[in-house]
């Protein structure tokens, strides 16, 4: 007999986004974003003009945010954005991530 009970697959990206996107906003709408869509983790500008973030969450908020990603605000111009699967933090080392951060 099938199970009535439902799973939420939780699932962990690191993306790197490149193009014109320190300077527009791009880390602060993609922290309000995450923070709507209950997707925990973090984002901060590379030196090299990129920025990288660190995301846990569901996964259709996921996929949400990651479509957004590569838009990104009205003044950004996302030239490519390069996802890795990771490992969720909670089971590892005992760290968890509460909450969506902008990283210096």
């Amino acid at each position: 007999m099938p199970s009535s009970k439902t799973s939420i697959e939780t699932i962990a990206r690191r993306v790197l986004i490149s193009g014109k996107v320190q300077g527009v906003g791009y880390r602060f709408a993609l922290a309000d974003l995450a923070r709507n869509l209950n997707i925990h983790g973090w984002c901060r500008n590379l030196p090299d003009g990129r920025v990288e973030a660190w995301l846990q969450g569901a996964k259709p908020q996921m996929e949400e945010i990651l479509d957004w990603m590569q838009r990104g605000t009205p003044s950004a111009v996302v030239e490519d954005v390069s996802i890795e699967n990771q490992a969720i933090l909670e089971p590892l080392l005992g760290e968890s991530i509460e909450t969506f951060e902008i990283r210096k």
